[in-house]
Formats: C-alpha cells, sequence, structure tokens
C-alpha cells in the first residue's frame, strides 16, 4: 500500500516518467505492466549490486540474475499484501538495495556453513578424494560440494580426470588403475594431488 496521504490516480502525462509510487499502485491494483516497468527501471542495477557483493567464492555458487530474481518475487509478493510504503517522489531503490543485500549475506551465511560442514567431515580423511555419504544429507554442503568438484574436474588433463571421476563412482584403485591401463600408484598419485586440490579450493576466502 503506497502512502495514505494523496494516492496519485491520474497517469502521468506526456513524456513524464512515471514515479515509483504511482507503478506500485498500479501493481498493487492489478496492472502488470507496472511490475515490467518496475523490473526494467531497477534490473540491471541491481544485477551490477548483486555482482559487486558477491565474493569471489559466493559467484561460484549463484548467478546474480538469481539474485535479483529473488529479490523481485519477495518484492512483488509482499507489495501484494501492501507491505511498502512509498512517499510522493520517493523510489523504489532504497528498497531494492536493502532487499538485494539481505539476499546476498543470507546465501553467504548458507554457502559459509556448508564449507564449514565439508571441512569439518573431511578432517583426517585418507588421501582420498570420495566424500562421506552424510553429506548428501545436508542440502547446502552437498549443492556447494558439487560444484566446488566440477570446477576441480575441469582443471585436470582428461586421463586425470577421468581416475577422479571412477574414483567418485566407487571404483577402487586396482579397478581403476585396470580400467585406464596406468599403474595402481599412478592412481594413487593422480587422487592424492586432487585431494589436495579440491582441499585448497574448500579452504578459499573460509
Amino acid at each position: 500500500m503506497v502512502s495514505s496521504g494523496e494516492r496519485p490516480d491520474s497517469a502521468p502525462t506526456g513524456e513524464e516518467e512515471p514515479s515509483d509510487q504511482w507503478l506500485l499502485q498500479q501493481f498493487q491494483e492489478g496492472n502488470q505492466d507496472a511490475a515490467t516497468e518496475i523490473y526494467l527501471r531497477y534490473a540491471a542495477r541491481l544485477r551490477g549490486l548483486a555482482r559487486k557483493q558477491c565474493s569471489q567464492a559466493l559467484a561460484r555458487c549463484v548467478e546474480a540474475d538469481d539474485i535479483v530474481q529473488s529479490v523481485f518475487r519477495s518484492f512483488f509478493r509482499r507489495a501484494q499484501h501492501g507491505c511498502y510504503d512509498i512517499p510522493e517522489e520517493g523510489e523504489l531503490w532504497r528498497l531494492f538495495l536493502v532487499i538485494t543485500l539481505n539476499k546476498v549475506r543470507a546465501k553467504g551465511d548458507y554457502y559459509h556453513a556448508a564449507k564449514r560442514d565439508i571441512r569439518h567431515v573431511t578432517q583426517g580423511l585418507p588421501a582420498d578424494p570420495v566424500l562421506p555419504a552424510k553429506l548428501s544429507k545436508n542440502e547446502g554442503a552437498a549443492a556447494f560440494l558439487q560444484i566446488v568438484l566440477d570446477e576441480a574436474l575441469e582443471q585436470l588433463p582428461e586421463h586425470h580426470r577421468q581416475i577422479v571421476q571412477l574414483r567418485i563412482q566407487g571404483y577402487d584403485l586396482e579397478e581403476i588403475a585396470e580400467k585406464v591401463q596406468r599403474a595402481k600408484r599412478t592412481v594413487e598419485r593422480v587422487l592424492q594431488q586432487f585431494r589436495v586440490h579440491l582441499k585448497g579450493l574448500l579452504n578459499e576466502d573460509a
């Protein structure tokens, strides 16, 4: 609901740009074109803000566009229930700024907690990149781990990637050595190097 003072009931005339207050009122009255105008007015600025606020580690986990879409979903959902007041001549930018910062902070907390969970369960593990199955019970940790694993695998030479993927699929060292036609010691060395590399990625921006 807009401010309880005089309501801008008439549309802007000529080349006058509609105010945020008027657009919000129109949206609350069912005008979806007003919602589109609000989106177009602020989407690019919010995308830039989200990219600037996301750390390098967080940017690997969530796209700026995803945050922007989440911001608008939250805004329009609450706006439909009359949760926002905008004074005449006021702008929605400050409100969008606060919502976006809160979204980024929440995502950062979520994935940082997931990273802590992964580091906790991997402490003291043998030199093997396969992680305990209980990680699958933690949605945040599992999602973050998958992103980091994919990134780590992309950086490997093809024959090293094949070794690691086979190990993740559950093959033992002897089976892998037979499949890739490499010595067992070579397989062990590749897996150990990958584990060290993976640990380094998990510890970034801790």
